[in-house]
């Protein structure tokens, strides 16, 4: 597998006031001094699940707020960073990356793109990524399928230093339709024949894309090409001054411009198993 990175130079033009949505997440609640990213969740499975992860890291505390709807009503959500802290590339899948056809974008065949657990987003209790599976230290959705969970843990350097290839998933869905994970919808789960598939097959998932810009994952060079856009989904950091979030939407016209940048790319080289491997929720 050979992966490349995507470079991306941002200038700042007319930055807006903070407006921290999608569902419910606001700035104020930003640690002072901090670096906030904003991520949107989009939905796999056709879950019909959306949400907004709002990331606020300072020094080694990192601080996950998730507000998500479009959940199986009552069920535990497992939950999690995905991906690298290495340097490699990953990102979130689609319904290409389901290569048996049998409908269900399992985790295993989605781990192939978003990398094993970094951190387990538990409730309670530790978060490594052998909590993976532990659901009964998960969020519940409500009554309505919306989830919402703050949680402000102590990470690692390399989180830190590597926060821009991590990536949020959120697990569960209901594929026959009757609001609860069972066997009947899509069989045994590969990863714990005891689950049901539903339980945790990916719902939806959000690249902190923004959080790379300026930097570059270990052995990559800036390549790409292509006209000035702003990539769908892609988050964007947030500086924290005197208590007041000012962040850049890229919603908001003439905000942001971004420039790609084409040059020769050096290519990481992955091998078979690549740093992820089908283990994992």
């Amino acid at each position: 597998m050979i992966v490349k990175r995507a470079g991306r130079h941002v200038v700042l033009t007319a930055v807006p006031a903070a407006v921290f949505l999608t569902l419910g997440l606001s700035g104020p609640a930003l640690a002072e001094g901090g670096k906030a990213y904003q991520i949107d969740l989009a939905q796999l499975n056709k879950s019909g699940s959306r949400g907004t992860v709002l990331l606020n890291l300072k020094g080694n505390q990192l601080t996950v707020q998730i507000e998500s709807e479009g959940m199986v009503p009552g069920q535990p959500s497992a939950q999690h960073l995905h991906g690298s802290t290495k340097g490699h590339d990953f990102k979130c899948p689609d319904a290409t990356d389901d290569t048996n056809r049998d409908g269900v974008l399992s985790n295993t065949e989605a781990t192939h793109d978003y990398g094993d657990i970094n951190i387990s987003l538990t409730t309670t209790g530790d978060t490594n990524p052998a909590s993976g599976l532990a659901v009964e230290r998960m969020p519940k959705a409500d009554k309505q399928g919306k989830l919402s969970y703050k949680r402000t843990l102590t990470v690692g350097q390399d989180v830190v230093e590597h926060i821009k290839d991590l990536h949020v998933v959120q697990h569960g869905i209901d594929r026959n339709k009757n609001s609860k994970y069972d066997f009947e919808g899509a069989g045994k789960s590969e990863l714990d024949p005891k689950l049901p598939q539903e339980a945790t097959a990916p719902t939806n998932c959000g690249e902190v894309k923004g959080a790379a810009v300026g930097s570059l994952p270990v052995g990559a060079i800036e390549t790409g090409g292509g006209s000035s856009q702003t990539a769908q989904g892609a988050s964007v950091p947030v500086t924290v001054r005197d208590g007041v979030a000012i962040t850049v939407l890229a919603v908001a016209a003439g905000a942001v411009a971004i420039t790609r940048k084409r040059a020769s790319a050096v290519p990481v080289a992955v091998r078979a198993g690549r740093e992820s491997t089908g283990g994992g929720a």
